[in-house]
């Protein structure tokens, strides 16, 4: 059915494009500045979107192989993701039981055990205690219950996602709302990681807002990657997240029957995946993706992204060499021009030269975006899940 659903919104495209036309939101929609600017809001975001919501934490690529690990601290939140001997990819609480010392640092490695490096407890790879030093001296206690925190994990398209609460009961597969389907398409699981990078945004919904829209492509990137593209997108939801593609991509396919028509230029687009990720295909050394993780920093203004380039398959060396250039293009693009700019906007926005961001008719997803926001603010715990119950493209009017 996903891939039913994909030929359908080709074909939705190639009619707007023939008519010159693009679906619209109903009106225009003001966002209040301080949704840019208030620390108060800014932490009831991170508690109640980042602390509660799904998050993506790594492409399955950055831990393929058994005992592979990635250590993360986002908003301070240590992070231990490992991938087991059964192959499966877990997420735990990076803290020892005894007294939380963290077992590894931030970044990737390979092991199959995790001492502690303050007093030497021993965990594997399914986060269980499994040594603790001097233990006929320490005394007896449950060592079940100091293994580490696992947190809500699940591993699907290619990408891993998990919830930093360990006592959260959302249910991750609503949440996705079918849209893990559809990413399925890519093949993610099969992909090669070419290389990562770490770059400084503002606020992450100005950032955001950004990988959103196609309004800006001809202006802000004429002499980069937009100069020939068209402003125009369609969207496409599947609960809070949100497809987005120009009609003017799937010309082409216009003559060629549907049962031919390539995968790479089926899934062409931008896929958001709430609250934090980007994917954009691109060709460079052979086809690739990047991936976009974006976090809050510390501070309201304040915001990291992971870039992350998966390519198909691992490339030749002329490959590798195409490859290399094409992300440093992205790098710069989002550097110099969308964050650059971000940057610019977040100052206006600190100090008060506009009370409110205004989205065009045009802008129906950033609308959609700051609607989902706005929601999960006012929704409790035990009401979580009901907001998941639709995965259709109207679910998050």
């Amino acid at each position: 059915m996903s891939r039913e659903k994909l030929v359908e919104i080709v074909r939705h495209n190639i009619e707007h494009y023939k008519a010159g036309t693009m679906e619209q939101a109903p009106d225009v929609y003001k966002v209040p500045a301080s949704a840019y600017t208030d620390e108060a809001r800014f932490k009831r975001e991170i508690d109640l979107i980042f602390k509660r919501m799904p998050l993506m934490l790594a492409p399955s690529a950055e831990v393929q192989n058994p005992g592979d690990y990635k250590a993360m601290t986002p908003f301070g939140t240590p992070v231990l993701i490992t991938r087991g001997k059964d192959g499966k990819a877990r997420a735990f609480m990076n803290a020892c039981g005894h007294r939380g010392a963290q077992l590894r640092d931030v970044g990737c490695g390979k092991a199959s055990r995790f001492v502690c490096p303050y007093h030497g407890w021993t965990y594997n790879n399914e986060g269980e205690l499994v040594g603790v030093a001097a233990s006929n001296e320490f005394g007896e206690f449950d060592r079940d219950e100091y293994a580490l925190p696992a947190l809500p994990t699940l591993e699907r398209a290619g990408l891993i996602w998990a919830v930093l609460d360990p006592n959260s009961t959302i249910d991750i597969e609503a949440f996705l709302s079918g849209y893990d389907d559809m990413l399925s398409h890519f093949n993610f699981d099969k992909w090669h990681l070419f290389d990562s990078r770490v770059l400084r945004g503002p606020n992450w919904k100005v950032a955001y807002d950004g990988y959103l829209d196609f309004y800006h492509l001809p202006v802000l990137h004429k002499n980069t990657i937009g100069g020939a593209r068209s402003p125009q997108a369609n969207y496409y939801a599947w609960g809070p997240h949100q497809r987005v593609t120009s009609p003017d991509r799937y010309a082409h396919l216009e003559k060629i029957p549907e049962d031919q028509w390539p995968m790479e230029d089926v899934m062409t687009g931008v896929w958001t995946i709430f609250p934090h990720i980007s994917i954009a295909s691109f060709k460079g050394g052979g086809r690739g993706v990047m991936i976009s993780q974006l976090f809050p920093g510390e501070t309201v203004g304040e915001s990291f992204t992971t870039q992350y380039y998966m390519m198909e398959s691992e490339p030749d060396q002329a490959g590798k060499d195409g490859a290399r250039v094409q992300f440093d293009l992205l790098e710069n693009v989002v550097r110099d021009e969308d964050y650059k700019t971000g940057l610019q906007v977040q100052q206006a926005l600190n100090a008060g030269a506009r009370n409110h961001s205004l989205f065009g008719r045009n802008e129906w997803g950033g609308q959609r975006f700051h609607g989902w926001v706005q929601r999960l603010l006012e929704t409790p715990d035990d009401q979580l899940n009901a907001l998941f119950q639709r995965p259709d493209r109207q679910a998050a009017e």
